[in-house]
């Protein structure tokens, strides 16, 4: 079979951009890994490639460790210059991978496209700078440009707090929180390499922002109990006040203990990611995996 167009990708180490490389691979595109680290860079870009996707960036860091000025000069910063040589092109397509938290830190309300802005944290506000540079730029004819704002992306090979989480279930340690009732959002790498593959293929998604999030949310201690019926481990789900667990957190802020107020609200908050958007772009009703049936996956690998 034929060899489609190259597609450069930014962040090919990371957990994203291995996956989609490996995806894009085996669905007949040719990905190009380009470091944003080597400073002749732009010289190395692909003038004819199809599709630029930027992936690169500082992660948030919950230990509060960064300088803030980290997450300017990686997210703000070096996105503006790629999407600068971006426009000076032949590429057809720019695709940056920013995130909820470029919206809003907490979520009252379902975060949709529309939701006004309002990010409290350097990460957050780093990749919303960002997204205003892409969007106050004229786009040339024949271009478009993505801006996609993932939910909590997991898959096999992912080490975040769904790890962690599978740690202490097959620990058999109990589960303290189970007095914190939320709904999450969550999103699956499937589902993830899915809808880049449909931007790459199709000219008829127009330009935008967009959220991407698995069609369900689920709450933690559902989570929790989908890790104990893969695993078919036991643990208990405890229903600690949660006076009593918010002064242990805030003592982990201190302390360094595996459980701070940012951890706490990670695993407890609720933060619903509306998918509308890109499903309607993309014409269809639900996207290929399932929340619960990406979630497996995911645990199962942990095994």
């Amino acid at each position: 079979m034929k060899k489609k167009s190259n597609i450069i990708i930014t962040g090919v180490r990371g957990f994203v951009g291995s996956n989609l490389f490996e995806y894009l691979l085996d669905n007949n595109w040719e990905p190009i890994s380009l470091n944003l680290r080597n400073t002749n860079w732009k010289s190395e870009i692909d003038n004819e490639s199809t599709a630029i996707i930027h992936l690169a960036g500082k992660a948030h860091d919950l230990k509060n460790s960064f300088n803030p000025d980290q997450y300017f000069d990686v997210n703000t910063k070096l996105t503006q210059e790629l999407f600068d040589v971006f426009l000076e092109s032949n590429c057809r397509d720019f695709i940056f991978f920013s995130s909820v938290k470029a919206v809003t830190d907490k979520a009252e309300d379902i975060v949709k496209e529309e939701t006004v802005t309002n990010p409290q944290t350097a990460y957050g506000q780093s990749k919303l700078q960002a997204e205003q540079y892409i969007l106050s730029k004229t786009l040339p004819q024949g271009k478009r440009v993505f801006i996609i704002r993932p939910a909590m992306i997991h898959g096999p090979g992912n080490k975040g707090n769904l790890n962690l989480l599978y740690q202490l279930v097959s620990r058999g340690i109990p589960w303290p929180l189970g007095s914190f009732h939320n709904q999450r959002s969550f999103c699956s790498i499937d589902n993830v390499c899915f809808v880049i593959q449909q931007i790459l293929e199709r000219d008829d998604i127009p330009s935008g922002v967009y959220n991407l999030a698995d069609d369900e949310a689920l709450s933690t201690n559902e989570l929790i109990e989908l890790i104990v019926s893969t695993t078919n481990k036991k643990t208990k789900i405890l229903n600690i006040p949660k006076n009593i667990i918010n002064t242990i957190a805030e003592l982990g802020n201190v302390l360094y203990l595996p459980l701070n107020t940012e951890r706490l609200d990670k695993l407890t908050e609720s933060f619903v990611v509306s998918n509308a958007k890109i499903k309607a772009a993309l014409g269809i009703e639900k996207l290929p995996v399932s929340a619960k049936e990406g979630l497996v996956k995911t645990i199962k690998s942990f095994i």
